[in-house]
């Protein structure tokens, strides 16, 4: 009977449950079960009817032994180990561009300035066709098909064939890849010249000096206060977040401390030398604002240093350690929670085994009314603690904002929702975007190119190229969806043609959870009273 490498596979899986099970339980020492596994494998391996991929079994097993721990203790395949860590890093190796695919085709989106793509001459709306000579178009292409084609090793070359826009040929670029930074903050500017607004979409290796240079800028510009908007933003590492919040807190404030079963007791306190100790301060939440996130807004809520504005947050309170194994892959194993200066834990409940139900919390969530009304959200009364001046919090299950703002629904209809589903708000403002970029290129600040697309009926645009894809004209929810449709594709438009800082911009016009914090600010409010 052959084998495949089982000693070699079972000694890996061996090693693995010994890091996992004496990380959660006793330093050194070997538990019986842990013996038990190894042996199971050992078995299989020399004794079981056919041939066994030992490998793809270990693969299967690993994920499901941390699935028993918790929601957040993941293992990492070898392939993906390095990619899952670039964003957090800061910069990739890639040739800087951001594409989409329509028409089974991908169309180059937006070319990254001062990257190796730019250097060559790529241009915005670009089509690729062949990667390194060979055709990459039609049904077989996709998202990760083609980024796995584009990235690479710094200093690798990629070949890429170009169709653009009025010339017959294709056009033949060598591009030589090079590190592209990856921002983490999506947009910093003033607002009514007084407050300082900025979007932070994770917590990475470089996010704190984004944040030092935003708020540097912002103190050139004679900023008042400032709004730091942390929806979306899912987290990212525990350390940037604690030097981000030491800014805002005078000396002595504590800012976090986690505890686990082998992690002692650890505290962070703010040290001093923050430059906006002063500064009033308004944070934006939602229920995607998960861990480094709820550490920043918590240790801001706790100290009655600002105001929290938005809606919970999602509710993790669990710490992750990267652990390298032999063969590449890794495990973000949960080593510990983290606690808010209250004493809380912000975690929301789980059950070991039952990721599915935790995944779906948030749609449970949506359904039990929860975005829409603050009376929806129950509260753990049995787990309270109070602030700095003694307001109440809670405990388990995610930050609760001082101010509450329900998520908005106006608009929505089955004819938005249809158009929606198919794609056809993004594929149509990309589609008008490449008829009339020399057009819309002479418009540089969102507030002209705005003033501009309003001229244009781009609803009734959409509309009749809905119906070519067909979808039913239906008048009536058409003329009730007009304003949310029309809101999508100017801001669609404005990102197309001049990038993520003005398409931000544009989106708060009418933001009511940014109008509020600008409402709090105005009235000097931003330092909650009991």
């Amino acid at each position: 009977m052959k084998h495949q490498k089982p000693l070699q596979y079972i000694a890996t899986l061996a090693i693995f449950l010994s890091v996992t099970f004496t990380s959660c339980i006793d330093y050194g020492r070997q538990e019986p079960s842990t013996s038990k596994l190894s042996d199971l494998l050992h078995i299989i391996g020399n004794q079981y009817v056919d041939t066994v991929d030992m490998a793809g079994l270990i693969e299967k097993t690993i994920p499901k032994v941390l699935a028993e721990l918790d929601p957040h203790s993941v293992y990492i395949p070898a392939k993906d180990a390095e990619e899952s860590n670039q964003e957090l890093r800061g910069s990739f190796s890639g040739i800087g561009i951001q594409f989409m695919i329509q028409s089974d085709t991908i169309y180059i989106s937006d070319v990254i300035s001062g990257g190796p793509s730019e250097k060559v001459g790529l241009m915005a709306g670009d089509r690729i066709v062949t990667i390194d000579d060979s055709l990459y178009v039609g049904k077989k292409i996709s998202n990760d098909g083609a980024m796995k084609r584009l990235k690479g090793p710094k200093g690798s070359e990629v070949r890429l064939g170009i169709k653009r826009h009025g010339e017959r040929e294709l056009l033949s670029y060598t591009i030589v890849r090079g590190n592209i930074p990856v921002k983490s903050i999506d947009a910093t500017y003033m607002i009514d010249d007084r407050w300082c607004y900025m979007k932070i979409n994770k917590f990475g290796e470089t996010t704190y000096p984004e944040m030092l240079i935003a708020l540097a800028q912002g103190m050139q510009n004679n900023m008042q206060g400032c709004i730091v908007d942390l929806r979306g933003n899912t987290g990212g590492y525990m350390g940037a977040a604690i030097q981000m919040v030491n800014e805002f807190l005078p000396k002595g404030e504590m800012i976090v401390y986690t505890e686990g079963e082998n992690a002692p007791r650890y505290e962070e306190y703010a040290n001093g030398g923050g430059s906006c100790q002063k500064l009033p301060i308004v944070v934006l939440t939602d229920e995607t604002s998960a861990s480094a996130s709820e550490i920043f807004a918590g240790a801001i809520q706790d100290n009655d240093r600002g105001t929290i504005v938005g809606r919970r947050t999602f509710g993790k309170g669990l710490v992750q350690q990267p652990i390298e194994l032999a063969d590449g892959s890794a495990i973000r194993l949960t080593i510990a929670r983290y606690h808010t200066p209250s004493g809380r834990c912000i975690q929301k409940p789980y059950t070991n085994g039952k990721s599915e139900e935790y995944e779906l919390d948030l749609l449970n969530r949506y359904e039990h009314g929860e975005f829409f009304t603050q009376d929806s959200i129950k509260q753990d009364e049995s787990n309270v603690y109070t602030t700095k001046n003694g307001r109440t919090v809670y405990g388990g299950g995610g930050i609760m904002p001082d101010i509450f703002i329900p998520h908005d629904t106006a608009g929505y209809t089955s004819y938005y929702a249809e158009v929606a589903k198919r794609g056809l708000l993004t594929q149509y403002p990309f589609q008008y975007t490449d008829r009339n970029r020399a057009e819309l290129s002479q418009y540089t600040t969102m507030e002209s190119l705005y003033a501009y697309l309003q001229t244009q009926d781009l609803l009734g645009q959409l509309v009749d190229y809905a119906t070519l894809k067909g979808v039913k004209r239906r008048n009536n929810l058409i003329r009730k969806s007009r304003g949310l449709m029309e809101d999508i594709l100017y801001g669609n438009i404005i990102y197309n043609v001049l990038g993520m800082q003005e398409y931000v911009k544009y989106l708060n016009l009418a933001d009511p959870t940014v109008l509020k914090a600008v409402e709090v600010l105005d009235r000097g409010e931003s330092r909650p009273r009991v």
